[in-house]
């Protein structure tokens, strides 16, 4: 199938929910993106700073751009200037940084903070605990360039869909129970990110607003490049 038939595939999937689709374009050509774009395509996701301020120079401006890869606090200042949502924040040092480059940039920049909730030691992210303690830390409310929109996490990797489903639905549960807490005044929880290629079926089931999908869009990826 065709990129534009998988994208269109996909957003009837998403009919009905509250759903977004990010297309994942890391490693992928500019003719791949822009073959999205004609498709109808406006959010993208990619996970390498520099790869994706190289991507916005090229690509129409009123693209979405979502970090979604982990990211080191001296590639924020690549893509401070225009990126939409960063949603892989773990850590108050990262969310600083990003609270200084948006300030250069006179922006505020949109963050999700990353959860930790798969089995695998590979992943990175919040546990719970770091989570409620840095929620209610005045150090974050005096990040006056960032705010805080949601949480994201990327489940275990495995066949197992019942052991996939209820990481994502502790997190969903998590999600709900920090919405109805007394927020500070630059954390509004609206978006849960979480679901990708192989489980984002389980996702949208499970309450995620927003699926990251790379593969089911442009196929497999060459990782040599």
């Amino acid at each position: 199938m065709s990129i534009k038939n998988n994208i269109d595939s996909l957003q009837s999937e998403l009919v009905g929910s509250a759903c977004k689709l990010i297309a994942v374009s890391k490693t992928q050509p500019i003719e791949k993106i822009a073959e999205a774009y004609q498709a109808g395509q406006r959010l993208f996701g990619e996970n390498k700073a520099q790869e994706m301020a190289l991507k916005y120079e090229q690509l129409p401006k009123d693209i979405e751009w979502h970090m979604i890869g982990h990211l080191q606090t001296n590639k924020v200042k690549y893509l401070a200037p225009f990126v939409s949502l960063i949603h892989s924040v773990d850590s108050f040092k990262l969310l600083a940084e990003i609270n200084k480059q948006a300030a250069k940039c006179s922006r505020v920049i949109s963050c999700l903070l990353q959860m930790h909730i798969a089995r695998e030691d590979t992943k990175f992210g919040f546990d719970e605990n770091e989570l409620l303690s840095l929620l209610s830390s005045h150090e974050l409310e005096a990040l006056k360039n960032i705010r805080v929109v949601g949480l994201m996490g990327m489940a275990t990797f495995t066949e197992n869909e019942s052991l996939i489903r209820s990481e994502f639905q502790n997190l969903h549960q998590l999600y709900i129970r920090i919405k109805e807490m007394k927020l500070g005044t630059n954390v509004i929880m609206q978006e849960l990110s979480m679901g990708m290629s192989l489980d984002y079926k389980i996702a949208i089931e499970e309450g995620s607003t927003m699926v990251r999908i790379g593969t089911a869009i442009f196929g497999e990826r060459n990782y040599n490049q």
